[in-house]
């Protein structure tokens, strides 16, 4: 792969320790000596990425190894180079270990999660005042930010929409509750202020939301220039048109570093059975008092879950939430199970046949 021309940003001049790198990256690239360079995955352009290494940035492809293994860099990703300038060629021979992994469920894919970004700390979950702010979605998109280990953030976008901004953060009920939400307007800059915590030198943030809910105005105002297309408003909705099309990392001027994502149409929320805790701790305090350890809060006697909603302590709406999302979970867990005994046995398959194929070869002679 051509070092030449990153395709999709611009030349960089960071060092490794701007990028994110710590002293557990430099253990595990230990291993590595001649021609390796360690880099953070930027961008990908179908079957090329750019990698940003130390006061440069490269263009690569991934090894054959790594094909084989189904591994591919996600953006964000710390990543080991074969690096051989001489050819003009780099190509990514290892992923290093991950501190987070932020994934969604991928329609149609048998038990399989998409990766969106990796090595983040923040995670910004980026709806918007008027018809995006709906706090069953919000609860979809913190029970998969809970999954990957980093803080979920719920910013609020567009409140100059709103006839008081304030009284947003009551619009999403419990599911929020504990979680910072700030409300904000990309266009006006109102409430930026308050991302300033979040956005810490070598801190990575990942944009996650529904297309329109103005992540690429977001991303401009924090860069202080124009890098991502934005759409105008539709009339019929009052949302942005879809403008992004990449995911894409960029080092913002008070050294933070912010990935953007295209819009999600679907939140699926894939195998993140690790997040429900963090997304509904009130009920699973309240189950805490079911009479059955293993109380499915539906028609068992002795449920404290449903008590609280018919005493309404709990809203019936929370309740119904946490059981569709805990039986999507059931399903995609029983998917995946399924998925991963048919590729053993496609793995094997071929196994068998490569054996089959060198008996043939050796009997001739």
């Amino acid at each position: 792969m051509n070092d030449a021309s990153p395709g999709c940003g611009h030349p960089h001049s960071h060092t490794l320790d701007q990028l994110g790198w710590t002293a557990d990256h430099t253990e595990a690239f230990a291993q590595y000596t001649g021609p390796y360079l360690p880099g953070r995955v930027a961008c990908r352009q179908k079957t090329a990425w750019e990698v940003l290494i130390d006061r440069g940035s490269v263009m690569a492809g991934v090894s054959g190894a790594l094909k084989r293994l189904g591994r591919f860099p996600a953006v964000g990703d710390f990543v080991v180079l074969l690096h051989q300038p001489e050819a003009g060629t780099s190509v990514i021979v290892d992923i290093l270990p991950r501190t987070t992994l932020f994934t969604r469920g991928s329609p149609g894919r048998e038990g399989t999660d998409q990766v969106i970004a990796a090595n983040i700390d923040t995670v910004f979950i980026v709806t918007a005042a008027g018809h995006d702010l709906n706090a069953r979605r919000i609860e979809r998109y913190l029970a998969i930010a809970h999954a990957s280990g980093a803080r979920p953030v719920v910013v609020i976008n567009k409140a100059d929409l709103a006839d008081d901004p304030a009284a947003l953060a009551g619009d999403l009920g419990p599911g929020a509750s504990g979680i910072p939400v700030l409300p904000v307007s990309a266009l006006t800059g109102e409430g930026i202020g308050g991302l300033g915590p979040f956005l810490a030198p070598g801190k990575t943030v990942v944009l996650i939301g529904s297309s329109g809910v103005g992540k690429s105005t977001l991303i401009n105002r924090l860069l202080e220039r124009p890098v991502q297309d934005t759409g105008g408003i539709r009339d019929y909705d009052g949302k942005g048109r879809h403008t992004t099309t990449v995911r894409q990392l960029f080092i913002l001027g008070g050294g933070a570093l912010m990935i953007d994502n295209p819009g999600l149409r679907e939140v699926g929320i894939g195998t993140a059975s690790a997040g429900i805790a963090g997304t509904f701790p009130d009920i699973l305090d309240l189950a805490a008092g079911c009479r059955f350890h293993d109380c499915r809060h539906e028609e068992e006697p002795g449920c404290a879950v449903r008590e609280a909603v018919a005493g309404g302590t709990l809203p019936a709406s929370r309740l119904e939430s946490y059981l569709r999302l805990t039986k999507e979970l059931a399903f995609q867990q029983e998917k995946s199970e399924i998925g991963l005994v048919r590729y053993e046995r496609k793995r094997w398959k071929a196994i068998k046949k490569q054996a089959r194929h060198m008996d043939t070869t050796e009997s001739r002679f």
